[in-house]
């Protein structure tokens, strides 16, 4: 046991700039924090969204919703539940994760492999199932821009998987 505490001790880690790939998750869940703030706070504290409201935020996903996501619009309980814990919970771990990115913070992997297991399996597949197969009046009638203004939110969490794979994701590139 003593062999591998000083095994640790010794893991030299990969300076940020020669982990191309933490620069871009550094990137994309720093817009994560934008858009949890953005978009899943007004469905987590369901807000209406309304044309006329003096919420500038709530006009912002109006202005999407009501054109592709008729889902979101309707903002089930369910799903604000779901919003609500990507605004007021997933933020804050991209904040650690963005640090722990940077500084190259191994203890990081567990936290990582919990999000994105529960990003792809509570959030991914329940939202997307209704968006495709669910009810009509809650499918959206543009599943194209639907991809692309939400598959980014399931792509990176699977791709931070795949990073978070093995022992001491920072001692490697990928």
């Amino acid at each position: 046991m003593t062999s591998a505490l000083a095994r640790a001790s010794r893991v030299v880690n990969l300076p940020w700039r020669q982990r191309p790939m933490d620069i871009v998750f550094t990137v994309i869940f720093s817009i994560f924090i934008v858009t949890c703030i953005i978009s899943d706070s007004v469905e987590g504290l369901g807000l209406d969204q309304v044309a006329d409201s003096p919420n500038i935020l709530v006009r912002w996903n109006y202005t999407y919703s009501s054109a592709n996501d008729p889902l979101y619009q309707a903002h089930p309980l369910w799903l604000r539940f779901i919003s609500g814990t990507s605004a007021f919970v997933y933020v804050l771990f991209y904040v650690v994760l963005i640090v722990a990115l940077v500084k190259a913070y191994n203890w990081i992997q567990l936290y990582a492999v919990i999000y994105a297991t529960m990003i792809i399996s509570l959030t991914a597949i329940p939202i997307f199932g209704v968006e495709f197969f669910g009810p009509v009046g809650q499918r959206t009638p543009h599943p194209f821009i639907f991809l692309l203004y939400n598959a980014p939110y399931v792509l990176f969490p699977l791709l931070l998987l795949i990073r978070m794979r093995k022992p001491l994701p920072f001692t490697r590139k990928f």
